[in-house]
């Protein structure tokens, strides 16, 4: 891997690690830099502001998600990955804690390109119905803030599997 995304990577890794402590708002570039091992000249050489960062953050997760649960060996495992990786993600708790407008935002299903590849992605690996798709993107939406046990997880993913 280049060192130019070595770098970009770590100050996305670095930038959750700081999310996950402090949340969004309150995080300081500086912590992220600290985190990251890398300078705030370096975060700027890649990102123009922390807005910019925070989407590049969310676009990477996004991307994370969707290859994990096409690497699943069915509907059922691809559902419960997701499951397990939104209501165990200490990121999103702290968020969840101390930026609720921001969770809103992010939660709202919009035109947005991002949302556009969530709707495909999701159609893609669980079928184009749109009420299955719908239903799906809604379960996952609600662990956010009401993240469920990997037994709740596992019985749900099934069950909705099934449903599919």
């Amino acid at each position: 891997m280049a060192t130019h995304q070595r770098s970009r990577v770590a100050i996305l890794s670095g930038a959750k690690d700081v999310i996950a402590q402090v949340g969004s708002y309150e995080s300081l570039m500086n912590d992220i830099a600290e985190s990251a091992e890398v300078s705030r000249a370096t975060i700027y050489n890649h990102f123009s502001d922390r807005e910019e960062l925070m989407q590049a953050l969310l676009a990477s997760e996004v991307e994370r998600l969707i290859a994990g649960a096409k690497s699943a060996a069915s509907k059922s495992e691809a559902l419960y990955f997701l499951s397990r990786e939104i209501s165990d993600d200490q990121a999103l708790a702290k968020m969840v804690e101390t930026d609720r407008d921001q969770i809103v935002a992010l939660t709202t299903v919009t035109t947005h390109p991002l949302w556009v590849d969530i709707h495909r992605a999701a159609a893609d690996l669980f079928g184009s119905d749109e009420n299955s798709v719908g239903l799906i993107l809604r379960w996952l939406i609600a662990q956010i803030t009401s993240p469920l046990t990997s037994a709740q997880s596992k019985v749900q993913s099934e069950r909705l599997a099934t449903l599919l």
